[in-house]
């Protein structure tokens, strides 16, 4: 009897595109903001989830650290990451995937550029907030070696109420390099 053959994931091809690096990172702009809404507001589960026009422009304002990922071979918006700098940490304030491309790595490849950011520029620690009804963030935060370190009630706006955030952090100094 032959060994069972591994079933392929609807993502595996995207994966192997996604691994190649065939995608692009870049610096975002305001003119990047509609693509960015529009991306995001389909991959969030729930409008309450995707941040607001306001959010992109304050962060560029702001001067925060904000690169957007486009698809291989075209200027098409496919992942967005924003962070915020501090004393010898920052803070990952999102990150969003297009949903079509969910489980293909690219969070995981925003990701490293934010980590290699943060290393060229001396920053020891990655903090971030995460829902967690946001059972496929948490899992690729875990898997990256960010660790849970509390709680904030109701931080986040949800269908209905609020929602609680779990503090992750991530010691870049102890975290293997890719």
């Amino acid at each position: 009897m032959s060994a069972p053959s591994r079933s392929t994931s609807p993502f595996s091809a995207l994966a192997e595109v996604a691994e190649a690096s065939a995608f692009a990172d870049r610096a975002m702009t305001e003119a990047d903001i509609p693509a960015v809404l529009d991306m995001e507001r389909l991959a969030c589960p729930h409008p309450a989830h995707a941040w607001s026009e306001d959010n992109y422009r304050s962060s560029l304002r702001s001067g925060y650290w904000t690169r957007v990922r486009t698809g291989p071979d075209t200027d098409r918006i496919v992942g967005v990451c924003v962070a915020m700098d501090g004393f010898e940490e920052m803070h990952l304030l999102n990150i969003a995937v297009d949903k079509t491309l969910h489980g293909a790595g690219l969070a995981r490849g925003l990701l490293d550029t934010l980590y290699a950011f943060c290393r060229q520029a001396g920053v020891p620690l990655l903090w971030l907030e995460v829902r967690p009804s946001n059972e496929r963030a948490l899992g690729v935060y875990r898997r990256q070696g960010f660790v849970q370190v509390g709680v904030r009630k109701g931080y986040y706006p949800a269908p209905g109420g609020r929602e609680d955030a779990l503090v992750m952090r991530l010691d870049l100094n102890k975290a293997a390099q890719p």
